[in-house]
């Protein structure tokens, strides 16, 4: 049985190549079958934002890539509502469905559920 994992994004689109590259492990990953799920924390939850004006800072929109995890089979997506809330943003009208909004105990209840995690 392949090991599951978590992938737990915490930069915003903006500030470098990691948002982008968590979104690329998590579309591979979802390609071989791998168990696996996002965590959206800290300024890694301004990546579920419509709307990106990504073009104005010369880098590309992940709007595609974050629609297209649930084509890879990536489907246990979640984001921390302390995140939300420090950055004023309502969990109605984000841009990836299904999302499951996750307080800060049951962040480490979802850790322990996955084999892997990586911390991008």
């Amino acid at each position: 049985m392949p090991r599951s994992l978590l992938i737990i994004s915490r930069q915003s689109p903006w500030s470098g190549p990691s948002a982008r590259e968590a979104l690329d492990i998590a579309l591979a990953g979802g390609a071989f079958d791998l168990p696996l799920g996002m965590l959206f924390l800290d300024d890694g939850v301004l990546q579920l934002l419509p709307s990106q004006e990504a073009r104005a800072l010369q880098q590309k929109d992940l709007t595609a890539n974050l629609q297209a995890l649930a084509m890879f089979g990536v489907e246990e997506l979640f984001a921390c509502h302390t995140s939300l809330a420090e950055r004023g943003l309502a969990c109605a009208g984000l841009n990836v469905e299904p999302l499951h909004i996750l307080r800060d105990h049951e962040i480490a209840a979802l850790i322990d559920r996955y084999d892997q995690v990586i911390t991008i």
